[in-house]
């Protein structure tokens, strides 16, 4: 009986150590992801605030037909 404890107690830990180490991971990978997304906004800013423009218009003038 002892012996399936200490072998369940140590599937815990080793469960436990692998669910940090996947937590950090998933921390680097959002800070890459965000740093990705905002030079990506940053590269095409001037064509994204034209898009946005051109949307709101066509929205503005449409729903004066209404």
């Amino acid at each position: 009986m002892k012996k399936i404890r200490e072998e369940l107690e140590y599937r815990i830990q080793r469960f436990t150590l692998e669910m940090q180490a996947e937590t950090g991971l998933s921390v680097v990978e959002m800070i890459l992801i965000l740093v990705v997304i905002i030079a990506l906004v940053l590269i095409f800013k001037t064509q994204l605030i034209s898009l946005v423009n051109t949307i709101f218009d066509k929205i503005t003038s449409e729903s004066a037909g209404i």
